[in-house]
């Protein structure tokens, strides 16, 4: 697995316990919808992680949006784990999704 961190942004705990690890689950015990049956149940391989920033917008126009001068939706930094599921295909989750497998592979 590859995956690494900066000075500007270390791994947070639950992500480090991850990339130890190298396989995860989902947080709530089931995959989430339309991902069901993709991934092996007891520990799904973890391939990399990384740190991605999206883009929050910004409307300056009340014609856009009648009744806001100024509406702006902040940025969202998240950690993203890339899975690899049973047929060798790869999907790329959030980490809040997940947690550490229980046991090894």
């Amino acid at each position: 697995m590859t995956g690494s961190s900066s000075d500007s942004h270390p791994l947070p705990a639950h992500v480090a316990a991850i990339k130890e690890n190298g396989f995860a689950q989902w947080s709530g015990g089931a995959a989430p919808a339309g991902l069901e049956g993709l991934f092996e149940d007891t520990g799904i391989p973890v391939e990399n992680i990384r740190h991605v920033r999206i883009w929050g917008l910004q409307v300056d126009d009340e014609r856009e949006l009648p009744g806001h001068e100024r509406t702006s939706i902040p940025d969202e930094e998240i950690w993203q784990v890339t899975l690899v599921a049973k047929d060798g295909s790869h999907f790329e989750v959030n980490s809040e999704l997940l947690v550490p497998a229980s046991e090894r592979h």
